[in-house]
Parts: structure tokens; sequence; C-alpha cells
């Protein structure tokens, strides 16, 4: 059996440090990850994916990010349940992070709060005179955006 999960995406609020009775760190935070095609109005969507992180590294995402902090999750899909306060049952699908990446500088985050695109500055020192940096194409760039018009495919050229 497999269940791994790797994610990308933005913070959408602070997370959330707890402590179990134990003393046990535990942080929450939701993960906005973008949808890799556009809707029929030309627009990006998002999932929006509730993560968990434990002990020290649970206390690192409560310290070290914020809303709109690009983050990587690396986890598994976790199922629980529980009785709400109605009496129904609640079920909740989570994504429990073995591990959390910063990917991006405190110095990023605090200064430009844009999703998309490159910044030039350098957080590690040195030049970026050599470094050509690419922002995404936009749509009128985008060779595979959808123009409107239905695709002709068989079902001889799907890979499933």
């Amino acid at each position: 059996m497999l269940n791994r999960v790797v994610l990308v995406g933005r913070l959408t609020k602070d997370p959330d440090l707890r402590y179990t009775p134990n003393g046990v760190p535990v942080a929450t935070f939701t993960l906005a990850v973008n949808r890799t095609f556009s809707n029929q109005q030309g627009e990006r969507e998002a999932d929006f994916i509730n993560c968990v992180v434990w002990r020290k590294a649970a206390e690192n995402v409560a310290n070290y990010l914020k809303k709109g902090s690009l983050a990587g999750v690396d986890g598994r899909i976790q199922t629980r349940n529980y009785e709400g306060q109605d009496g129904k049952r609640v079920y909740v699908t989570e994504v429990v992070a073995d591990s959390v990446q910063f990917l991006e500088p405190r110095s990023n985050r605090e200064s430009q709060p844009s999703s998309y695109g490159y910044q030039n500055d350098n957080p590690f020192g040195g030049s970026n005179q050599n470094q050509q940096r690419t922002p995404y194409p936009t749509r009128e760039e985008d060779p595979f955006a959808n123009s409107g018009q239905t695709i002709d495919i068989s079902d001889d050229d799907l890979p499933f």
C-alpha cells in the first residue's frame, strides 16, 4: 500500500498551534494549492487542503510561517471521525505532514505577497546578474491554453 502526498501552496491563514494534554505540540493550517488548469472563464482555481503537523515541526511552522507563506508539505492522507455537537458523525480528511519545507525567505514573505512570478533578489547573498528567471507564461503566451473550442481527441490517444 502507498499513501504519500506532496503539496506546494500558500497558507490561507496563520497556523494554529495547540498542545495535547501530554504537552505534545500540534499545528494545523490550510494550504491553498493551485490547480494546473484554468476554468471556462480562464481563471485558475485552487484546492484548500487541511494539514496537521506534530512536535518540533509544529512549533517551527507556528513560529516561521504565516498567512500567504509558500510551503511544501510531504506527508500522508488520513481520515478521522468524531461525534459533533448535534450528535451527527463528522468525517475529516487531512494531510498529516511528515515534513514542512519553507519555500521562500522571510524577507520575501514580508515584502511581496504575490503568489506568481519570481523575486529578483537573492536571499542567499551574491548577485543574480547571471541568473535569468522567467515568470509564469500569461494566458496569451500559453500554447496549451483552451481557446474555448472543444478538443477533438479519440479514446486511443488517452494514456489510460
